[in-house]
């Protein structure tokens, strides 16, 4: 195996590990994204395998994985302590090398190349790694290890829940054509509707078809599924991974019709949002939102800001004047959303820019001030006195 690449991924992650710190949920179908007789617009985050049987899974809805598991228990869960776990088994994975490339909270791709003197051959660094995983964090992972990350991350499916699958090179025709298109990145529902018209129902087939009959129905998506079906991936293990863009969005358990509501929620993601962009060291030029209407319509806009940034206001103002030219003609909204894109890296020289305004030079003093208190008090101890009123009866931590 020229260049030996591990993909991890943990089994039903957050899930896991409540059952894990709670011996009474084990064996038992614990569903995590909120309870589904108040969060009636949250859908499942991570559903466990003894949930999964009644038909359960990530992105459903969570009144209809109600529907289908009423005997379910349903948590809201708790993403501090995922992220604290998910940076102890990213330590594990740092043990066994140091080209380790997280692509989520919950999965990592791993190029062991030049390993072998420490750990053996790449066969058994994949089981120690699980064996590790399952000794000392107590949790379950599937181990996928094959010449190239596609094929990595697809031998990690094959055998969830714990298993570990090797694509030798030799054996990627044997292993790879007979799965369906939908296997392959990029082939979503309505691309394997067109390659079914063409006759295509397998990678294999996919493969045998000629590159330019494939383009020409496909464009440069038919060059990507192409290659992928004849098991080439030819992108390397990052030790890092650009940040293209920060947003966040919430949805809201009525659909909201007045403009000021909106307002106000818009402030708030504008605050996380910088407040993300401040803590990456990060400033963005685009802000955008993103709408969708109570009957699943979704609008997105975006504008760019005068110069780069990183404070909530700027954003905050760009949202609304985007939010502005929007119609609600008394449509409700069910999910807003705000972000920044185009983003570099936070470097303030010693002179103020010539774009920074009187009012910015405020906003910057006030955020450092903000900042400071909340990383002693926690980000809800202080906030604007604008949205004072949108939390009236909220709690801190402390409380």
């Amino acid at each position: 195996m020229d260049t030996p690449i591990i993909h991890v991924d943990m089994d039903a992650f957050f899930a896991a590990v409540e059952a894990r710190d709670n011996a009474e949920l084990r064996g038992k179908p614990v569903i995590i994204g909120g309870d589904p007789k108040t969060d009636v617009r949250s859908v499942v985050s991570t559903a466990s395998y003894e949930a999964r049987k009644f038909g359960v899974h990530s992105a459903m809805p969570l009144v209809q994985a109600w529907r289908l598991c009423p005997q379910g228990i349903f948590l809201r869960g708790r993403m501090s302590r995922y992220v604290e776990e998910s940076k102890a088994i990213m330590a594990i994975f740092s043990r066994f090398t140091p080209l380790v490339e997280p692509i989520s909270i919950d999965e990592a791709f791993l190029d062991v190349s030049g390993c072998q003197r420490l750990f053996g051959p790449p066969e058994e660094i994949a089981v120690k790694i699980q064996e590790t995983i399952r000794e000392e964090r107590g949790l379950s992972c599937s181990v996928g290890l094959a010449p190239n990350k596609f094929l990595a991350k697809l031998a990690s499916d094959m055998e969830k829940p714990g298993g570990v699958t090797i694509i030798p090179a030799n054996r990627v025709e044997e292993m790879l054509h007979p799965l369906p298109v939908e296997k392959l990145w990029g082939v979503g529902a309505k691309t394997a509707v067109k390659l079914r018209g063409m006759g295509v129902q397998t990678i294999g087939q996919l493969a045998g078809l000629d590159l330019n009959l494939l383009t020409a129905s496909l464009g440069k998506l038919g060059e990507h599924v192409w290659a992928l079906a004849r098991g080439h991936d030819p992108r390397t293990v990052e030790l890092t991974r650009e940040i293209k863009s920060l947003s966040r969005e919430t949805t809201f358990v009525e659909d909201v019709h007045e403009r000021n509501q909106l307002n106000a929620v818009l402030l708030e993601l504008a605050e996380d949002v910088a407040r993300r962009l401040r803590e990456h060291g990060l400033r963005g030029e685009t802000v955008f939102i993103k709408l969708r209407y109570g009957n699943f319509q979704t609008i997105t806009r975006q504008t760019a800001l005068p110069c780069a940034t990183c404070l909530a206001k700027p954003v905050y103002s760009a949202s609304v004047e985007l939010l502005d030219k929007i119609p609600l003609e008394g449509r409700g909204v069910r999910l807003l959303g705000l972000g920044v894109s185009n983003l570099a890296a936070n470097i303030v020289s010693q002179q103020t820019s010539l774009f920074e305004t009187q009012e910015n030079v405020r906003e910057q003093r006030l955020t450092e001030t903000l900042d400071s208190l909340s990383s002693r008090y926690g980000t809800k101890a202080v906030r604007r006195a604008t949205l004072l009123e949108r939390h009236k009866g909220d709690k801190t931590p402390e409380e």
